[in-house]
């Protein structure tokens, strides 16, 4: 894994900064506010809660110099996480209910309208076997998004506090 992000005070890359090469779940005990951030290597989700919670964004190496316009936080990057780079493929099974229940598929690819690509009303549990995924809430890859490493997700409907549905995934292939 190697990245390295710098978080900024002020938009516009003013201020004092702070630098970062791997998971900071609290970004506040380095920095008083973040405003702005440059990713110079990797690709890192970010949050706008301590702790890895609350609305998230996957940046990839780039400037933002006023990501609340960009990405759509309401206010500053509160914590951050690195996405390590996954060479091989990619494998996930997606369930149509809670607990591993119900219609099952297993996806290898991108996949912009669960409903109509696998005919499955919902999606509520699943176990990602291989690579990291970004699930969305809307079709077509749009709204709020989720990162799943590799892991078994028993109920999907718990990582969000409004019971929102997830609509389509796409794999994480940038480095």
């Amino acid at each position: 894994m190697s990245g390295k992000i710098v978080f900024f005070e002020g938009r516009n890359f003013q201020g004092r900064s702070y630098e970062c090469i791997s998971d900071c779940s609290e970004i506040a005990s380095h920095l008083g506010r973040c405003s702005s951030c440059r990713v110079e290597s990797g690709t890192f989700m970010v949050y706008d809660q301590p702790n890895y919670t609350g609305q998230q964004y996957l940046l990839t190496r780039g400037e933002y110099p006023e990501y609340q316009n960009t990405i759509g936080f309401n206010d500053c990057i509160q914590s951050c996480r690195i996405i390590p780079a996954h060479k091989g493929p990619f494998k996930m099974r997606i369930y149509e209910r809670a607990n591993f229940e119900g219609q099952m598929q297993e996806v290898s690819d991108d996949c912009d309208s669960i409903q109509d690509h696998y005919h499955m009303s919902d999606m509520q549990s699943c176990n990602v076997m291989e690579g990291y995924w970004l699930m969305f809430e809307q079709p077509n890859y749009e709204g709020r998004m989720f990162y799943l490493k590799p892991g078994k997700y028993k109920n999907l409907r718990e990582m969000s506090s409004d019971d929102m549905r997830f609509n389509s995934i796409r794999r994480i292939t940038e480095s």
